[in-house]
Order: C-alpha cells, then sequence, then structure tokens
C-alpha cells in the first residue's frame, strides 16, 4: 500500500512527535537530548514543527539559528550517524514521496554540515562566533 507524502503542518507534527519519541527512549542519543531539553520537551518540539514547515513545505514559520544550540552538546560523529539513522527510518515508515525523500536529503545534509561545523569549532584556537 502506498503511503501518502509529507504535505501539511499535521504531517510534519506526525513526523516530529514520532521521531523525537524514538530518540527519547534511544540508548544512545537519548540521553543526550533528554537531558538538554529536561522539562522543555514541547517548547523544542514547537520549534521542530516551524522548522520543518519552512524547510518542507515552504511555509515560512521558523526564526533562529539551528546550529548554536547543538555546538556545546558532547555529539560525535556516532550521534550524528544514530540521529540520521532514526530519522529516516521515521520519516520512511510514515511517507513516501517527493517531501518525504527532500526531508532526508535535508537531514543528511544538515547533519554534514553541523559535523564540519562541530570539528572547525573544536580545532580552532578562537572562540566560536555563535
Amino acid at each position: 500500500m502506498k503511503k501518502r507524502d509529507i504535505q501539511t503542518i499535521d504531517d510534519i507534527k506526525v513526523l516530529v512527535d514520532t521521531f523525537y519519541g524514538t530518540v527519547q527512549k534511544d540508548d544512545l542519543i537519548g540521553p543526550i537530548f533528554n537531558e538538554k531539553l529536561d522539562g522543555r520537551w514541547s517548547e523544542h518540539l514547537a520549534k521542530m514543527y516551524t522548522f520543518w514547515q519552512t524547510i518542507l513545505l515552504d511555509e515560512y514559520t521558523y526564526s533562529g539559528r539551528p546550529f548554536p544550540p547543538h555546538a556545546q552538546l558532547p555529539i560525535e560523529k556516532e550521534h550524528f550517524e544514530r540521529w540520521l539513522t532514526l530519522f529516516n527510518q521515521t520519516v520512511d515508515s510514515l511517507y513516501e514521496g517527493t517531501v518525504a525523500e527532500e526531508a532526508k536529503s535535508r537531514g543528511n545534509k544538515m547533519a554534514a554540515l553541523f559535523q564540519i561545523k562541530l570539528d572547525h569549532i573544536r580545532k580552532s584556537p578562537f572562540p566560536p562566533l555563535l
């Protein structure tokens, strides 16, 4: 049976809620998220709805800078790999189509960019410009 594509903010909410529900239970990345977002999960989820709505639906509701909150986290390549695995599995379990593929593509690009930025910050003798 063919799944529908991501089309609405409600689709984004299902994706985000399902994904972060999985993240919270994950042995590798769950503890990092749960510690950082303790008591603030609903705030984070609301921000993620607008982030993905802006990226995938061209409805400009997100304002912010996604990288700085991640800059101080104890995250390495294996954390990004797990995030991507869980994200791609969640997208594939719920949706299929052009926008679903774009979601996975954007997730991969963001993970790669964040890793490059983190590596640069960690190796630089100068304080980061966040």
